[in-house]
């Protein structure tokens, strides 16, 4: 196609210019993708949409002719799209391009489509936006499955497919047959090759199964969205769209014992059901019951043991308050200075125990019903009769940014984790930040996503835990226990050889970049020296050739090289887009029994995963705000792109342990009252650690009492990893509704519960009073979000897909159910680009981003700041204690990388502490032991300053003879023996409510 040559373009550009169609001879090819400036203004197009921030949309003519003029409201992007590009090099390019075209032409997918999966997208600010098509298509295209081929004998062509890519059956027996097939068999008599029965459609493009669901709420008919106007006009926030369920016709039939009329049903008397065979016997009948069983349940902690220790918490309270007061009213006068520094260190630590132990006093434990989960959202219903699955988009989001401290083959298995989760496939995305931009990451994430291929179905079909393979193939014990399957230990066998050569190529891939460079650089100053000769240049003058570093198709990495260069650093290269994995199909692929595959995948779903390499634009002179800023790059990238309802956070070197792990963060979210929940944080596990946990890495009280306490009240802290938030909880949204609560007691009294839905947000509320609606957006929108609309976009479709479902008579803020199985957009390279923009590093110039929305800037400890953002404005997290540990992930294991991990938490915890995040400045609506417990977070790194002085006190007492009591009585003596002993029994009573061991 025209579209798909080498020399054909896209060129768009910022502001209201117009538009330059396909066809248009590319710029000369350049030794590397450097940027270029966008200053003139193209020629209109009238068959394409430009967004505000730079994306293209292709209007069919009848769209064109109906849309009229299309404006924009933001002016301030300036960049270049080139679809597809220019290859650096000829010879590979002319090969890329012709590859890319043998696959659309053979699989059936749009020429756009097969471009997206097989380029890499670089970019910038006031650059030029590149699609550069790589040699080969790293993972096979699904659509060349014999699956997709028409089932008719001896024909090998496509099947029928519509223009998203879903199946079309012409037959209800779900017939695979191509168009020129269907086409034979109409004429021959319109009778199915399949089921032998007459067709009941005679044109083969209407779907026939689009009424089985029902789809996502319609955009505006307006290119902006209008968030004001939609509060405005309903008096409700974005997140309350309110849908009510049906009425439940047969169960008030059943509960009033009414009737709709003559020859009605006969119901039950005197508490006897009366069934369909007219015999008694038997229950009533189960109406809504898979809706009203819970997805979760809090389980309380027995009253014998919670009783007896809130008791003692008080015991050793009142003691430490008579020990106190008995201090001040004994001093030793012939000491004071010494009795002095011992009163002000002692006070300090019956605080900090005081703030230390009042968040414990509620803890909670939580379960989970995950049948119900498939039950409820999984299986075929009334409003989803095909049985697709129902739940939300979920986005993965893995960090890295050294690869010399991070190994490469570490990251590679965590994705690796991933990929082959327990959750519906077409439903998961997974993006891998590389704040480096380190070719050595990119090419080991490529080896990760063709070794996929066959480790993601191995785990399916043999139902493998965990699923990364480093730890599944060290792992001790019998490998065949609850193993069903007669060939598991051959396909093991194979599994453990290419994971052996997969661990070679990756641990090979230094090496292999760096021959590569050199050979590449040596080739291209032999050629700079012979155009110099022939220019008339010395041959003795040396050349000035960039030490560059090379792709495999040789080509420059656009990213950091190996010798730094100017544009090619850390702190200065483009941002890069590479779709490893592309978008799978919303039907299951099933595999087959080829002798060419490694494993038999018969019956096995063989559909892998989204998988996207991302690295931020950097530049010298911008803030990029370290880990926070590349989350917040990959929110915006995720959300034009796949738009998941949920956010996975883990670190590069914390893998999935349990494939099931998302699963249960779903039972709290699409529970009821699971649309106030910010977050499930999941506690962190370790492996590699000494037995003895010389450094206290393993972090047992935090994570089993502290965190387990948090949760009895508004929720545990965010602690960085292993996390699943709402989407919209991160844009900086209030929850639908919120509890105001007043006094110091608030955590059981003095409560003022707020419907969000009944009232507008103050600062947007104050702005509408005064402005036009329309002005207002282009106000409001740029500054909260960026100039992006199509992430602007997105937000309404997040916090839909985000709702639990409203199957209940009476439930507010929820979905219908069916609303999600519609089939995932396709990308394009115009959705590619736009995500290019957004990972500029000019894009969150003057927006709130770091500020209000995403995570928080300003503090090395983000994740605590993060979390206390979301909880001060009234919204709820959970923690969830699987059976099997959810993540599982390294610690430092040296006492140098351990000391430096805890001082980056106190320097964290300091700057909380002294800034405007400071828990005594917070809001009503966090609960007061919450606020406790926050407060405690910044105050816990003083206390080093005062168990110093304390310990050199005996020192002192030796020299000067003196001592910090003047003389040790039987009261003294008592006291201490009372606060020690009630101290070492709220210890052992937390560890029977913990559930941990005496020795952990």
């Amino acid at each position: 196609m025209a579209s798909l040559s080498p020399a054909s373009s896209l060129s768009t550009t910022g502001g209201r210019s117009s538009f330059r169609p396909l066809g248009i001879p590319s710029p000369s090819p350049s030794p590397s993708p450097r940027r270029e400036k966008a200053n003139t203004p193209s020629p209109a197009s009238s068959n394409d949409r430009r967004t505000s921030s730079g994306r293209y949309v292709p209007l069919s003519r009848m769209e064109n002719e109906l849309a009229g003029e299309v404006s924009s409201e933001f002016t301030d992007v300036n960049y270049t799209v080139h679809i597809p590009p220019t290859p650096d090099y000829q010879r590979p390019k002319s090969a890329a391009a012709a590859g890319v075209a043998r696959n659309c032409k053979n699989s059936g997918l749009k020429p756009e489509q097969q471009f997206v999966s097989s380029a890499i997208f670089t970019g910038g600010f006031s650059s030029v936006t590149r699609g550069h098509v790589m040699d080969k298509i790293l993972v096979e295209s699904e659509s060349s499955h014999p699956q997709m081929d028409c089932s008719t004998e001896g024909c090998d062509r496509k099947a029928m497919r519509d223009e998203r890519g879903n199946d079309l059956f012409p037959c209800d027996c779900a017939y695979r047959i191509c168009r020129d097939c269907y086409v034979d068999a109409v004429d021959a008599g319109g009778i199915c090759p399949g089921c032998k029965e007459s067709y009941l459609i005679a044109d083969p493009d209407m779907p026939v199964a689009e009424a089985d669901h029902l789809p996502l709420p319609p955009p505006p008919a307006e290119r902006r969205l209008s968030l004001l106007r939609s509060m405005k006009s309903s008096k409700r926030p974005l997140l309350m769209s309110n849908k009510m369920s049906e009425f439940d016709h047969a169960r008030w039939l059943y509960e009033t014992k009414g009737t709709y009329g003559y020859g009605n049903a006969l119901w039950p008397k005197d508490g006897v059901y009366v069934g369909s065979g007219g015999v008694n016997g038997g229950g009533p009948p189960a109406f809504n019951e898979r809706s009203r069983r819970p997805l979760s349940r809090k389980t309380k902690i027995s009253a014998s043991i919670l009783s007896p220790y809130r008791l003692l918490a008080f015991v050793r309270l009142a003691a430490l308050v008579l020990f106190l007061m008995w201090r001040i009213r004994h001093p030793n006068k012939e000491a004071m200075w010494l009795w002095g520094m011992s009163i002000v260190c002692e006070i300090w630590f019956a605080f900090s125990w005081i703030l230390d132990q009042l968040p414990k006093l509620v803890p909670v434990n939580r379960t989970t019903d995950l049948k119900v989960l498939k039950e409820r959202f999984e299986m075929p219903s009334l409003e989803n009769p095909r049985g697709r699955s129902d739940l939300p988009g979920v986005d993965v989001f893995v960090s890295t940014a050294d690869p010399e401290k991070e190994p490469p083959l570490v990251t590679a298995n965590t994705i690796l984790s991933i990929l082959a989760v327990d959750y519906p496939v077409e439903k998961l995305a997974c993006y891998l930040s590389d704040d480096c931009g380190s070719l050595l990451t990119f090419e080991a994430l490529a080896e990760a996503a063709s070794f996929a291929r066959n480790w993601v179905p191995f785990c399916r079909k043999h139902n493998i835990e965990p699923r990364n393979p480093e730890s599944y193939f060290q792992s001790k014990g019998d490998p065949t226990k609850n193993k069903v399957r007669a060939d598991f230990v051959r396909d093991r066998r194979r599994m453990k050889r290419d994971y052996d050569e997969f661990k070679v190529r990756i641990n090979g891939l230094p090496d292999s970049i760096r021959r590569r460079s050199e050979a590449y650089n040596a080739h291209e100053e032999i050629r700079a020296k012979r155009t110099e000769i022939e220019s008339g240049g010395k041959a003795n003058e040396p050349v000035n050739v960039p030490k560059a570093t090379w792709m495999t198709d040789a080509t420059h990495w656009p990213g950091t090289w190996t010798t730094l260069d100017t544009e090619h650093s850390r702190g200065d290269h483009a941002g890069i887009i590479q779709v490893m994995l592309s978008p799978p199909s919303s039907e299951p692929l099933l595999g087959n029994s080829d002798e060419d595959n490694m494993l038999d995948t018969s019956d096995i779903d063989i559909r892998l995963p989204m998988l996207v390499y991302v690295s931020r634009e950097k530049r010298p002179g911008y803030d990029h705000n370290k880990k926070a800023g590349a989350m917040n790059a990959l929110v915006r990238t995720s959300a034009i792109m796949s738009n998941g309802a949920f956010i996975l956070n883990l670190d590069c070197d914390h893998y999935v342990y349990n494939s099931l792990a998302v699963r249960e963060a779903m039972c709290f979210m699409m529970d009821r009252g699971g649309d106030r929940i910010c977050y499930v944080q999941f506690p962190q596990r370790f492996e590699g650690i000494d037995p003895n946990d010389r450094y206290a890495n393993h972090n047992t009280v935090f994570f089993d009492v502290n965190m387990r306490a948090l949760d009895g009240i508004q929720g545990p802290m965010y602690v960085g990893t292993g996390c699943v938030f709402r989407r919209i909880a991160l844009y900086g949204f209030d929850p639908p509704r919120a509890t105001e609560h007043g006094g110091c007691c608030s955590c059981w009294g003095g409560k003022k519960k707020l419907d969000m839905g009944r009232k507008t947000k103050p600062d947007i509320e104050v702005i509408s009073s005064t402005s036009d609606e329309e002005d207002l957006e282009s106000q409001i929108l740029p500054k909260r979000f960026g100039s992006s609309v199509t992430l602007v976009a997105s937000i309404p479709i997040a916090e839909f897909s985000g709702r639990p479902l409203a199957d209940v008579a009476g439930f507010r803020n929820g979905r219908p159910a069916g609303a999600l199985t519609v089939p995932r957009e396709p990308l394009d390279a115009a959705t590619v680009a736009e995500a290019i923009s957004v990972i500029s590093c000019w894009y969150e110039d003057k927006t709130e981003w770091g500020q209000n929305v995403g995570w928080i800037y300003g503090s090395v400890t983000e994740d605590v700041v993060t979390g206390y953002r979301m909880h001060n404005r009234g919204w709820r997290s959970v923690y969830c204690v699987t059976k099997r540990d959810a993540f599982r992930g390294t610690a430092p294991i040296n006492l140098t990388d351990r000391l430096h991990q805890v001082l980056r938490w106190a320097t964290g915890s300091v700057e909380i502490f002294f800034s405007s995040n400071n828990a005594i400045l917070a809001t009503s609506r966090l609960k007061f032991l919450q606020r406790v417990a926050y407060l405690n977070v910044g105050i816990y790194p003083f206390t080093s300053i005062f168990l110093m002085v304390y310990c050199f006190l005996p020192a002192l007492s030796l020299f000067t003879g003196q001592f910090i009591v003047r003389t040790l009585s039987v009261t003294f003596l008592v006291f201490l023996l009372t606060i020690t002993v009630t101290l070492c029994m709220l210890a052992v009573l937390e560890i029977k409510w913990s559930g941990i061991t005496l020795d952990e």
